[in-house]
């Protein structure tokens, strides 16, 4: 299987501009391609990459890169042009690609060779061809069984530079059985980030905090002259604080979608279509602080990772279905219980939809119902826990947490 690891790099000043005129130079060959591209009426990316060795002779500056870093610039610039080429068969309005300016081109990447990871004399530190030896905050250990295939560097907006390591492990994650006997349904949302099957109620993470202190130093930014000292020290405050509030963000949703795919057999979710949600008229600020497909996406390859059955459903009706009846009744967001008028089965909105969700789910793979489903009583009471508590003990066990939080 394949996964990335991420570590920051401690560059000294020295290292820091050998990085930043390598990044440029990367930018720079990625534009001068880019210009072929556009002035050629027949160009190949298996072409453009043969004439590095002829442009070398007359750009003097490229010698002192590594060349198969050279050659991963162009394939970069080919493989965002299929995209482009996909993206306009899907019926979408694109454009043409566009040059890099030296903010928008932050990374370049090592693949298969002219970069080693190395233990010296206690420290972590990576070799990179062309550039030197830098210090790495190896915060976790990389699996023994795995092989670095690349390494990617990367300059974040608050001036820092990050490793990504993309490793593969030669074994097969573990096979959960093809009979599920712990499955769980989750709906997302606002109010609520997470409501599942067993009963637990997820609370959403409180940002505003952050939010606005980020909203108060873009203020300060504004009033900045542009291109200024002043307005340069601004922004990286302001790069700061954005980098603040997405690392809050995707630490829970990691804890998150890690208790899930390790608790559980299977997991039924539903298959959501963030992009086109973010077009509806309001709430689109809402929707995009949820990271709703950032959280999906991590629990299917955290449930391949485990072996977990991981199942995304189409969400159509799974609000209006009743859970224990079938029959559809439209209700407005305003609207937070179901209550079905044929079977006057009662319960909360979300629990509802979960209840639907993992009923799909198991039908998908061919179990149908299980004994858990609900009769005609009434689903597990629910169980209200605060986001503080994923974030705080990693991926717990939410019920356990919540309980003895509510006893203290």
């Amino acid at each position: 299987m394949k996964y990335n690891y991420r570590y920051r790099l401690d560059p000294s000043d020295a290292l820091q501009e050998t990085l930043d005129r390598h990044r440029d130079l990367y930018r720079q060959v990625y534009n001068h391609f880019l210009y072929r591209l556009n002035q050629e009426d027949e160009t190949t990316k298996y072409g453009e990459i043969n004439q590095l060795p002829s442009i070398k002779q007359w750009w003097d500056d490229l010698t002192g890169l590594y060349s198969r870093t050279l050659q991963n610039v162009v394939e970069r610039l080919y493989t965002n042009l299929s995209r482009l080429e996909v993206a306009k068969e899907n019926g979408r309005e694109v454009g043409l690609l566009k040059w890099k300016a030296p903010t928008e081109y932050r990374s370049f990447t090592y693949r298969q060779s002219g970069f080693e990871l190395k233990n010296t004399s206690g420290q972590t530190v990576l070799r990179l061809s062309k550039i030197g030896t830098i210090p790495v905050h190896f915060h976790r250990e990389i699996p023994e069984n795995a092989t670095i295939k690349q390494v990617t560097v990367k300059k974040e907006p608050t001036g820092e530079w990050f490793a990504t390591f993309g490793v593969e492990t030669p074994e097969e994650p573990p096979k959960k059985p093809e009979n599920p006997e712990k499955c769980v349904g989750i709906d997302v949302g606002i109010l609520k980030y997470a409501h599942d099957t067993d009963g637990t109620a997820v609370e959403s993470l409180d940002l505003s905090d952050e939010r606005e202190r980020l909203e108060r130093e873009q203020r300060k930014l504004s009033r900045k002259e542009h291109g200024s000292n002043n307005w340069e020290k601004q922004r990286k405050v302001v790069a700061e604080r954005h980098a603040d509030l997405k690392r809050k963000r995707r630490d829970f949703l990691h804890k998150l979608s890690g208790y899930y795919a390790s608790e559980y057999d299977l997991v039924a979710v539903e298959d959501l279509n963030v992009a086109g949600m973010m077009q509806f008229d309001s709430n689109s600020r809402n929707r995009a602080s949820a990271a709703w497909g950032t959280f999906l996406r991590m629990l299917e390859y955290k449930c391949e990772r485990e072996g977990t059955h991981y199942v995304p459903v189409e969400p159509k009706d799974t609000t209006k279905e009743c859970a224990v009846c079938g029959v559809k009744t439209n209700k407005p967001l305003s609207v937070r219980e179901h209550s079905c008028p044929s079977c006057g089965f009662t319960a909360d909105r979300d629990a509802n939809a979960a209840w639907n969700i993992l009923s799909s789910g198991l039908e998908e793979i061919g179990v149908g119902y299980s004994e858990s489903m609900p009769v005609e009583t009434a689903l597990p009471e629910d169980t209200s826990v605060s986001a503080k508590f994923v974030v705080e003990t990693g991926s717990p066990d939410l019920k356990e947490r919540a309980v003895s939080a509510a006893s203290e």
